[in-house]
């Protein structure tokens, strides 16, 4: 028997380990291992069969201010795991992103179990956005080997002296087959000459505050020009759905909320029927990308946090959508702080939805951007590395 924990928060945490554990079964089933799997993430890993100690994925929190009412709910679970573990020591640990969480468990466990491998998968972007003059790379002192997902963060490491395996981008895994657009916009209930507009503003609590009433203004201000425009927005986690609901009726938003669940099951689809995604930066702005969905991308903090990085931490950084950041250049339009309002978010969309140079250009710069990733077979790559790795 071997027991893995898997640890990762927020939704695109959840959604990656749960593609992870499907590939670690398919690995230990070839392998005829017997796997026990314990989590730290949501509902996504649950459903795909680990044993979930702790429900992370409405931890997530970016910034100072925003994280202080986490921190006693946060201490309460790590008291509450930390005997868990005790009990049941792992036989090797996967972290994936995650910064501050995982970094203070990944030094924990290896006090705790010197010889119990730790692995980093998806490892936090610290080659883009590290803090002042130095780096951030805590995790080197824990950690055994990293799986890295761009070749700019296996560079970055294997430089710094981490054991390091290039195994791709595992969102490859999810896009080898596309919907027909034709199909996916009928099971939509869209009509003739209707076009679909995204509205992704959230995997965190702080983001429904700070981005969602700036985005549905936005989406008011282009349903003005365009009538026939409809509005869907994908709930990353059942509570933002009553949030999101709210905000689309206060800035009176012709559209309609996806449960969390429909959001899942929907996905492909939505990708495959939209014609403009505005959200936040992160994962999803590398959906939209292998996907083919023009997008705005936008991200704003509190005034307090972004005093703090900008005046005291020193934080810069060129790019803050990944897209733009692996190609070194601004395909995708970023409004931050001061500079994302409903009328910015306006000027930028326009161009992607009426003029097909623009659009194109985009569609261009992602292929490019694909040709970087790697192959599809990542997270199957990603598995047997894990179980190699771990002593049985």
């Amino acid at each position: 028997m071997v027991r893995l924990l898997i640890s990762t928060g927020e939704v695109s945490g959840d959604l990656q380990g749960s593609l992870l554990i499907q590939a670690l079964q398919r690995e230990v089933e070839r392998r005829s291992l017997p796997l026990e799997l314990m989590a730290l993430g949501g509902p996504r890993m649950q459903a795909s069969g680990a044993e979930l100690l702790a429900d992370t994925a409405p931890m997530g929190a970016i910034g100072l201010w925003e994280a202080l009412p986490l921190v006693l709910p946060t201490l309460r679970l790590q008291s509450r795991v930390d005997h868990v573990l005790k009990q049941r020591p792992p036989d090797a640990v996967v972290l994936i992103d995650y910064m501050g969480a995982n970094v203070r468990l990944g030094h924990k466990l290896r006090r705790w179990f010197p010889r119990v491998p730790i692995i980093y998968y998806i490892a936090p972007q610290e080659w883009a956005w590290r803090f002042g003059d130095g780096g951030t790379t805590q995790l080197l002192s824990f950690t055994d080997r990293i799986l890295a997902i761009f070749p700019v963060e296996a560079e970055f490491y294997s430089q710094r002296g981490a054991k390091v395996t290039w195994v791709g981008h595992p969102l490859l895994d999810t896009v080898s087959v596309l919907p027909d657009r034709q199909q996916a916009r009928e099971r939509l209930g869209l009509k003739p000459g209707q076009r679909l507009l995204l509205l992704l503003p959230a995997s965190r609590q702080q983001e429904l505050r700070y981005l969602m009433p700036t985005l549905a203004k936005a989406a008011a201000l282009l349903q003005q020009r365009d009538q026939s425009l409809e509005v869907i927005v994908p709930a990353g986690l059942a509570s933002f759905e009553k949030s999101l609901q709210e905000a689309l009726e206060a800035a009176a938003v012709r559209g309609r909320v996806l449960s969390a669940q429909q959001a899942d099951e929907l996905k492909p689809m939505l990708y495959a029927a939209a014609d403009l995604a505005l959200g936040k930066s992160g994962t999803v702005n590398m959906e939209m990308a292998l996907r083919g969905v023009p997008q705005v991308v936008g991200y704003k903090v509190s005034r307090i946090t972004a005093f703090v990085a900008r005046h005291f931490l020193r934080f810069r950084v060129e790019h803050i959508s990944p897209v733009n950041l692996l190609l070194k250049e601004r395909l995708v339009p970023e409004l931050l702080q001061d500079e994302l309002t409903a009328e910015a978010l306006v000027q930028a969309a326009i161009p992607l939805l009426e003029d097909p140079a623009q659009r194109n250009e985009m569609l261009e710069g992602y292929r490019r951007l694909r040709q970087t990733l790697g192959v599809p077979g990542v997270t199957d790559r990603a598995a047997k590395e894990i179980l190699d790795l771990t002593k049985t």
